[in-house]
């Protein structure tokens, strides 16, 4: 249920998927009996929101032009902990088509805004601004009220009519108060509690992560604290290694089983 949607993403927040892969790839494969209205009403509720963390490439680069698709990265978090999960970087609108910046000038200009006020604002075909929102959130631009807005227009067979009932709006990047220090060890705790064990490879699948040499400065800190364990619990790996206590019980459960079988 909602419950147990809630307790994946605050698992899985920062990392990012394909939009299209996250509801039959990755929620559907953790929680018992998905239902894509749990997400949404979560999302309606205001605890948690979806977007790109970083910013698209070409969003800084006129030669280049953002291109929307169904594999677009985006994650989803807890709407508490954007400000330190959000990339800061400053926005330029480059790579944008003229109906992206249309629909994000609309959006500056009226705040959050429901499908048919943005078509209304922008004087374009809906389909042109579908196309728009849908390049804008593989940007990182925008976000909406639930996840609906996206499954719509990524859906091809939307065209009966079926568009989400939500607004849009513009993903706010506003400065983090927390220092980067403490920034980094929310990441680290993060990361912790998304794998059990942490180590420089995983990594390769965290984009937005901060880099290993900054993480094992604030991991050594946690561990001479008593927060976590240092050690070596997966072989085959160089480098150091860190986990949280209940993940060392839990592979030392794991090993004496396979012992006694």
């Amino acid at each position: 249920g909602a419950d147990g949607t809630l307790q994946i993403i605050r698992q899985m927040q920062g990392f990012e998927a394909g939009a299209s892969s996250w509801e039959p790839d990755i929620f559907a494969r953790r929680i018992v009996d998905y239902k894509p209205e749990n997400l949404d009403d979560l999302c309606l509720s205001g605890e948690v929101a979806w977007a790109r963390l970083a910013l698209h490439p070409a969003l800084a680069d006129a030669a280049r032009r953002v291109r929307p698709t169904r594999i677009a990265p985006i994650s989803f978090f807890l709407r508490e902990d954007a400000d330190w999960l959000l990339d800061e970087s400053h926005i330029t609108p480059e790579g944008l088509s003229h109906a992206g910046r249309a629909v994000r000038e609309a959006l500056e200009e009226r705040g959050a805004s429901f499908f048919n006020d943005l078509v209304r604002a922008t004087h374009r075909l809906p389909s042109e601004v579908e196309d728009a929102l849908w390049e804008l959130a593989a940007g990182g631009l925008v976000t909406a009220d639930g996840f609906e807005n996206l499954r719509a227009i990524m859906d091809t067979r939307h065209k009966r009519g079926r568009r989400a009932a939500g607004r849009w709006s513009l993903v706010a990047r506003a400065a983090s108060p927390l220092s980067r220090e403490e920034r980094i060890k929310r990441h680290a705790t993060q990361l912790l509690l998304r794998y059990g064990v942490l180590f420089r490879d995983l990594l390769a699948d965290e984009p937005i992560a901060p880099p290993w040499r900054e993480l094992l400065v604030v991991l050594r800190r946690m561990e001479a604290q008593g927060e976590i364990r240092g050690g070596r619990f997966v072989s085959g790996l160089t480098g150091e290694q860190y986990a949280r206590p209940e993940a060392v019980d839990l592979l030392r459960a794991v090993r004496r089983s396979r012992e006694a079988a």
